[in-house]
C-alpha cells in the first residue's frame, strides 16, 4: 500500500516536471538561436506541451507496468528456486530437491575446503531450497502460495487450505478497502475526477476476481490455457503464478486509471462532458451573473450621481428621461438590422392595405 502511494504522488507531480523540461529542452535544440520561442499560453505552446504530456504520460505508464513485472521476475519465486514446474508432482519435487542437496548441502562444501564466504552464501541457498521444498510438497501451502505467494510463511496459524483461504480473503478485503478509502478522498480533494465511476466498477471487478481465483481449485484459465504457454512458446518470461499475476493486475489498474485522470482532461479540450462539464458550466454562468450584477450597479451608482443636479428638478428630470428614452429607441433599437428588417415588413404589408402612407408615420 505505501508503494501504491508513492506511485500516486509521483504520477501528479513527475509528470509536470518532465513536460516541462523536456518542451524547453527541444525548443533550444530545434529553434535557432535568435529565433523567438513560444511563449507560455501562446497556441503552439500550448498544442506542444500537450503532445508531449501524452507521451510522458503514456511512457510513464508503460514503465511502471515494466518496472512490477521486473520486481515481480527478480522476487522469483520456490518453482524457479528449485528448477520445477507448476504442475510438478510431490515424487518429482521430492527428486529434484535430492539432486540439489549433493550440490548444495553445507556439509559437502565444508569438506570441500572452502572460503567461509562461500559456505555462507551456499548455506543460504540451501535453506532457501528446503524452505521451497517444505512449502510445495505439503497440499494446503502449496495451494496458498500460488494464490498468495510467500507472505503465507507468516500465516502461523492456518494449517488447511480452508484456514489460507480466509485469511486470504480478510487480507484483500482490507487491502481494497483502503485503497477505495484512498482513492475516495483523492476525489473528495478534486483529484482522479476522470471516469470515477468506471474506476469504482472495476476495482469491483478486480476484487470479485481475486476472491474467485483464490477459492479456485485450480489455475485461471486465461493464466493456464493463453498467457503460460505464450510465454513458454516464446521464452520471454518464465511463466506467473496467480498470485504474480493479481500482484500484476493490482498495480496495472492502479497506474492505468491514474493515467487516464492525468489524461482525461488533455484529450477533452476545453469542454468537458457529461456532470463534470453540468457543474463546470453551472460554476461558469453562476461567475457570468455575479458579474452582470455588479455591472449593474455600478452603472446604476454612476447614473445616479450623473442624475444629482437635476434631483431637486423635477420638470428637467422628465426632460432629461424623455430625451434619453427617444435617443435609445431611434438609436439603439431602430439601428439594429433586426428591428429595421421587421418595421420594413409591416411597412410594406401596410402599404398594401392602404393603411400607412411613410415610415415617417410608424416611427
Amino acid at each position: 500500500m505505501a508503494n501504491d502511494l508513492l506511485s500516486l504522488a509521483g504520477w501528479y507531480f513527475l509528470p509536470n516536471l518532465v513536460t516541462t523540461y523536456i518542451q524547453t529542452a527541444l525548443y533550444a535544440i530545434f529553434i535557432r538561436a535568435g529565433d523567438p520561442k513560444p511563449a507560455p499560453g501562446s497556441p503552439r505552446h500550448l498544442r506542444d506541451r500537450k503532445r508531449l504530456f501524452i507521451l510522458v504520460i503514456t511512457a510513464y505508464l508503460l514503465y511502471t507496468i515494466y518496472e512490477a513485472d521486473y520486481h515481480l521476475l527478480r522476487s522469483g519465486d520456490f518453482y524457479q528456486d528449485l528448477g520445477v514446474s507448476h504442475s510438478v508432482s510431490e515424487r518429482e519435487l521430492q527428486s529434484r530437491f535430492r539432486r540439489l542437496t549433493v550440490q548444495y548441502h553445507p556439509d559437502k562444501v565444508s569438506s570441500s575446503g572452502s572460503s567461509a564466504a562461500e559456505k555462507t552464501a551456499v548455506e543460504g541457498i540451501y535453506i532457501q531450497l528446503k524452505l521451497a521444498r517444505d512449502t510445495l510438497v505439503d497440499p494446503a501451502k502449496r495451494f496458498a502460495y500460488d494464490r498468495f505467494g510467500p507472505e503465507i510463511l507468516q500465516w502461523r496459524q492456518c494449517k488447511t487450505v480452508r484456514d489460507f483461504v480466509i485469511t486470504g480473503v480478510q487480507r484483500t478485503t482490507v487491502y481494497y478497502a483502503v485503497s477505495g478509502s484512498v482513492l475516495v478522498l483523492l476525489g473528495v480533494l478534486g483529484y482522479l475526477q476522470q471516469g470515477k465511476f468506471w474506476r469504482y466498477l472495476v476495482m469491483a471487478g478486480l476484487f470479485v476476481v481475486e476472491v474467485q481465483m483464490m477459492m479456485s481449485p485450480t489455475f485461471p484459465a486465461a493464466l493456464e490455457q493463453i498467457i503460460n504457454p505464450f510465454l513458454l512458446a516464446t521464452k520471454w518470461r518464465s511463466p506467473y503464478l496467480p498470485f504474480q499475476m493479481l500482484a500484476l493486475l493490482r498495480k496495472l489498474t492502479i497506474t492505468f486509471f491514474i493515467a487516464l485522470s492525468q489524461l482525461g482532461p488533455v484529450l477533452q479540450g476545453p469542454q468537458t462532458a457529461g456532470a463534470d462539464g453540468d457543474a463546470v458550466s453551472a460554476q461558469r454562468l453562476e461567475r457570468i451573473d455575479a458579474v452582470v450584477k455588479a455591472t449593474d450597479q455600478e452603472v446604476s451608482r454612476l447614473m445616479g450621481l450623473e442624475l444629482m443636479p437635476f434631483a431637486a428638478d423635477q420638470t428637467s428630470t422628465r426632460d432629461l428621461r424623455t430625451g434619453l428614452k427617444e435617443w435609445l429607441v431611434r438609436n439603439t433599437i431602430t439601428n439594429d438590422a433586426e428591428v429595421r428588417g421587421a418595421i420594413d415588413v409591416v411597412l410594406d404589408r401596410r402599404r398594401r392595405e392602404g393603411q400607412v402612407g411613410s415610415s415617417q408615420t410608424l416611427l
